[in-house]
């Protein structure tokens, strides 16, 4: 009987993790009112470049 590799059931996990989130986020921007879509839109660059220079700080 073949076993299943540990880390095969780990990335199924992830991948399915990564499924929701991006189910949750479509069904928000979907929900929202396009004021408050075009506001995080514009809001995304400042927050991947605070991200970024956080990642930067740490390492």
């Amino acid at each position: 009987m073949p076993t299943i590799d540990p880390l095969l059931i780990s990335v199924a996990v992830v991948a399915l993790a990564v499924l929701c989130a991006a189910l949750v986020c479509v069904v928000a921007i979907v929900r929202a009112d396009r004021r408050d879509v075009v506001a995080v839109v514009r809001a995304l660059p400042e927050l991947a470049a605070t991200l970024t220079r956080f990642r930067r700080k740490r390492k």
